[in-house]
């Protein structure tokens, strides 16, 4: 397609948001390793199951998502560490966790001493090159360290028409251009004219699919009068059946707020047509993938590049009640996780060890030839991909802490293994839980009261506690803040 641009606008003064105060340690190489190159692309709010292979929404069409699981590996139980925006994209970048790197939230600051793994790639030899959104701590598109070409926007962004900061220039693009296909091409520009001597390291981040969903024009209207299937657990807060089930007070609660089924973003909105919009505008996300995949094959790069798709965090239609992000019930914390290499592995795997986002750090450094350093509590799984499982974890952490602007979800910490989940809340007077997602894996029945089971809560609190303490966690990073509030309806205009 043809984008067309309006203006540029003289150069920006800005070019780093935050002073970065720190030195960039040399890594420790790995012998005998050849640099790899990988592109990373990246949704916003992609629940790990909206994708056509895994059927859960019959009518959703993803042949390309579909192609790379079938030619290459598929994670089934893929998480976030903290299911939110810049918290879960700075365990990206940073490889640790939210109470570690500290932006705990969308508006947290860069606290200017962390190092990206982009740029332990840059020292490496790797062309560096980020497309989309950022949103990690604050507002700004400003360049940041660890990337040799820089395409970002403020923020959200805009799905049409975006003002972009492109190596530190203005650029207002209008002509109803769409966010998702500017920043493919782009990619794919940037990917033709690179330096070919050397390796890279691409970054891809999508707009799609965030709430205020819109798909591209060619696709909307894809799904007009298709319905989604409600979940088991929407009705409950509404019946009254979830005090039985010993739900906590603050899930019915929220039903009727910002995050709930029966006030969503503040509004009547019909689940119906939310759903149908997410999906067309997915359509264009699954395009780029195929866009990006076919460049790779005519270059003949296809089966050395390793490609990875994931998504930042999950999203709720409808479950418990809720929608959005932010807790960490199984469709809030799970995420697409996709990966294709010929050359590493063969392809059609279907991977069940439970991986995280602080494992893309420790990948990519591996496939650089670097050892990751010490600060990184994740693990490459480039093991997984070859069939070797040894001293993989057996459990994942969870932490969320309570925003002002949503103050409707509560400050949670949470274990989760094959077999159970713990979540416990902080600053709430209500029920925690404890379910045992194998026998009842859409968290119906909360244990935490079970007589029975009192020694394995126990024993999942403890693992939690440990976490915390030997992880320098058991504190609450709270942040200046002096936003409005402004979707809490019951408590409306004030700061």
């Amino acid at each position: 397609m043809s984008i067309k641009i309006v203006s540029i606008v003289g150069s920006l003064l800005a070019l780093n948001a935050t002073a970065q105060t720190n030195v960039v340690q040399k890594l420790e190489k790995i012998k005998n390793a050849t640099p790899r190159n990988v592109i990373f692309i990246l949704t916003d709010d992609h629940r790990y199951d909206f994708m056509g292979f895994t059927g859960k929404v019959p009518w959703l069409e993803t042949p390309n998502m579909d192609k790379l699981a079938s030619e290459g590996a598929w994670f089934k139980n893929a998480f976030v560490t903290t299911s939110l925006c810049s918290p879960s994209r700075a365990s990206i970048l940073t490889g640790m966790y939210s109470h570690t790197h500290t932006i705990v939230d969308n508006q947290a600051p860069d606290p200017g001493n962390l190092t990206f793994f982009p740029q332990y790639l840059q020292g490496a030899g790797y062309q560096t090159a980020f497309f989309g959104k950022w949103h990690m701590g604050n507002d700004t598109d400003a360049p940041r360290p660890g990337f040799t070409h820089w395409e970002s926007f403020r923020g959200q962004g805009e799905y049409y028409n975006p003002v972009m900061n492109i190596d530190g220039k203005q650029v207002i693009y209008k002509d109803s251009t769409y966010i998702t296909d500017l920043l493919t091409e782009h990619t794919i520009n940037w990917l033709k004219q690179r330096d070919k001597t050397k390796p890279f390291f691409v970054y891809l981040s999508h707009k799609a699919v965030h709430a205020g969903f819109l798909p591209a024009k060619r696709h909307k209207g894809r799904y007009k009068d298709k319905k989604y299937t409600l979940p088991v657990t929407y009705d409950q807060t509404k019946t009254g059946a979830y005090r039985d089930l010993k739900w906590p007070e603050w899930v019915a609660q929220q039903r009727i707020s910002w995050h709930g089924v029966d006030y969503m973003y503040n509004s009547n909105a019909d689940m119906n047509t939310m759903v149908q919009d997410y999906c067309e505008t997915l359509l264009g996300v699954d395009e780029s993938i195929g866009s990006v995949m076919d460049y790779l094959k005519k270059e003949g790069l296809d089966e050395s590049t390793l490609v990875i798709y994931m998504g930042d965090n999950g999203f709720s239609w409808g479950e418990h009640g809720l929608i959005d992000k932010r807790h960490f019930y199984e469709e809030s914390v799970k995420v697409p996780f996709l990966v294709r290499c010929p050359e590493i592995f063969k392809g059609g795997k279907v991977i069940t060890k439970m991986v995280q986002n602080v494992d893309i750090a420790p990948t990519c450094l591996e496939l650089a030839g670097l050892k990751k350093p010490e600060n990184m509590p994740g693990y490459s799984i480039i093991q997984l991909l070859k069939g070797d499982e040894t001293g993989w974890r057996d459990r994942i952490f969870y932490e969320y802490y309570w925003e002002y602007e949503f103050p409707m979800t509560p400050t949670m910490f949470g274990v989760r293994t094959d077999q159970y989940k713990y979540i416990r809340y902080q600053g709430i007077w209500d029920r925690n839980e404890f379910y045992d997602i194998q026998n009842d894996p859409n968290e119906i029945h909360n244990l935490i009261e079970n007589p029975g089971l009192q020694p394995v809560i126990k024993k999942h609190l403890m693992d939690l506690n440990d976490w915390m303490e030997k992880t320098d966690g058991l504190k609450i990073p709270l942040k200046k803040n002096s936003n409005y509030r402004n979707t809490d309806f019951k408590h409306q205009k004030q700061y």
